[in-house]
């Protein structure tokens, strides 16, 4: 609608607010709540390790991204486990990784493969403390 006199002219915009336009606000907003979710899940998302010289069992749990998968439980005996190994990496990005090495399994991730806080004193110490509790050798590579 326009309205127009002598010395004024007025020509109304319909602008931005349209049902669309609200439409897919609202799907951004909804889209962007879904990425917080998983964010913050996998920043509480935690687990353990259990190594029980007893019965002879390691159990190692971690929580994973929500869904139907998304508890990881892995168990498996105490003798299968053939050595702890360290990787680290140095450089512009380091990288020390502790890992378990399982008779038919392949290697596990003991700490958080993104983990940069270990300084490599702590990670060896951290490797001789589990090796010497599971009585097996360490590995570096």
């Amino acid at each position: 609608m326009n309205w127009r006199s002598e010395h004024v002219w007025v020509e109304l915009l319909k602008g931005s607010r349209k049902r669309g336009n609200f439409f897919w606000a609202c799907i951004l907003f909804l889209g962007s709540l879904g990425f917080l979710s998983v964010g913050a899940s996998s920043y509480l998302g935690c687990g353990y390790d259990r190594f029980d010289r007893k019965e002879g069992i390691v159990r190692i749990f971690r929580w994973g991204f929500p869904g139907i998968k998304r508890r990881v439980f892995l168990q498996f005996l105490m003798r299968d486990i053939q050595s702890i190994r360290i990787q680290v990496k140095e450089g512009l990005y380091p990288r020390r990784i502790l890992y378990m090495e399982i008779r038919g399994q392949g290697v596990i991730p003991l700490t958080r493969t993104d983990e940069k806080f270990f300084t490599p004193r702590e990670i060896e110490q951290k490797a001789a403390e589990l090796a010497y509790f599971l009585r097996v050798p360490i590995e570096v590579f």
